[in-house]
């Protein structure tokens, strides 16, 4: 990133449009947003059965997190009421939009590529088709209160594993490369229909910045920002995770808990649960199992069905 863009980060209002890359998108979000001091007030615009999710869900539905159910009918006015009540948010925010609408994946993308062959769009390589209308009423609501775009581009170096739940779980460390383009508001077009071409635009490009980072193994000759670990943010931990376990211990020593074979029952039963619910998270993090937004067919031109289309009816 940009020397002087960087600066800014944490110590404004932003909206994040990232490609949705690997499973845990949203945790590379909170690292930076954690990174940069603004962790309490990141959010995010997400399908509602997240909020679900156990957790790390409920946390998000706390946080009034944005929740879509997928259907522009039922999404357009909570969208709309969702980014209005940031009018008046007390601190720097970041609102963080995954356009495309879904994780990556192989399929995904052939399909993507089908849909942009049908209709005349630039074959993406590296990223799904933006889904427009939830970016065009971002800007639309957001665009006299909120200066500036963060244009995210992530991915995984060659030599790196995909970053799954199941591998922070087993302590296992990954690696993520993170892009970050700061775009003003002000700049973009004025119409919905600017917007949503310069949305289209954009990521056309972060294909191509893709595809050189695939090539080269980096994103090119841009300053590298070493964002750190905040000691802060270590403590925090530490203290915490010191106190719920002295308190656990005094619980378990002042009730006997252990001492008897129901108290051994319900904690074993405790502790089934919680692994349960974690395998939950685990499962819905697979992109593999994740859900496509849905895909309008294309219309064919001039009434001759497309080559896809044809391929199909066959």
């Amino acid at each position: 990133m940009d020397s002087e863009e960087f600066k800014l980060m944490g110590k404004e209002h932003a909206l994040l449009i990232a490609n949705h890359r690997s499973d845990i998108d949203w945790l590379v979000g909170w690292v930076l947003a954690q990174r940069s001091g603004c962790l309490g007030s990141a959010l995010a615009v997400m399908k509602k059965s997240s909020k679900f999710l156990p957790v790390i869900g409920w946390s998000m539905w706390f946080s009034e997190y944005v929740f879509l159910e997928r259907s522009w009918a039922k999404d357009e006015n909570t969208l709309k009421s969702g980014l209005q009540r940031l009018n008046d948010f007390p601190r720097p925010f970041w609102l963080a939009l995954f356009v495309e609408g879904t994780r990556f994946t192989k399929a995904k993308l052939l399909a993507a590529q089908e849909y942009a062959a049908s209709t005349g769009l630039p074959i993406p390589r590296n990223v799904l088709i933006p889904r427009t209308k939830g970016f065009v009423s971002a800007v639309s609501n957001m665009r006299s209160f909120v200066p500036a775009i963060y244009d995210a581009t992530v991915t995984v170096p060659k030599n790196q594993p995909s970053p799954t739940m199941l591998r922070i779980l087993r302590g296992q460390p990954s690696v993520i490369h993170v892009h970050i383009k700061r775009r003003l508001m002000k700049e973009l077009p004025e119409t919905d229909d600017g917007v949503a071409q310069w949305c289209k635009d954009v990521f056309v490009a972060k294909d191509a910045l893709l595809d050189k980072h695939l090539a080269e193994d980096t994103f090119g000759d841009q300053d590298f920002q070493d964002i750190g670990r905040p000691i802060k943010s270590l403590l925090v931990v530490i203290s915490w995770s010191c106190l719920l376990v002295l308190g656990a211990l005094k619980l378990f020593q002042w009730s006997s808990f252990l001492s008897s074979w129901k108290g051994i029952a319900f904690s074993a039963a405790g502790l089934a649960t919680v692994t349960g619910l974690m395998q939950i998270l685990i499962m819905f993090s697979q992109s593999e199992r994740s859900t496509p937004a849905k895909v309008a067919p294309a219309k064919p031109k001039n009434g001759v069905p497309s080559e896809s289309s044809r391929d199909k009816q066959h």
